[in-house]
């Protein structure tokens, strides 16, 4: 079990953070419009009927002013 713990877990974690660095460091090498990043979407007046309302809490009670309640 020590094994693991010294040896294996630390490796795992040095081999997943430099997957991650050639990741990110790929994005240099790529054609500059996919290195952009993605664009947003204006949404529609239609899609926006059609999207569901959450209602939100009173945004007084979120308010802290020193006082209880």
């Amino acid at each position: 079990m020590t094994i693991l713990r010294n040896h294996i877990a630390p490796l795992l974690i040095i081999i997943v953070f430099l997957i991650a660095l050639v990741a990110v460091g790929a994005r240099s090498f790529l054609p500059s419009d996919m290195a952009a990043p993605a664009p947003i979407e204006e949404v529609s007046p239609e899609k926006q009927a059609l999207m569901p309302v959450k209602a939100l809490p009173d945004s007084q009670s979120f308010r802290y002013n020193g006082e209880p309640g």
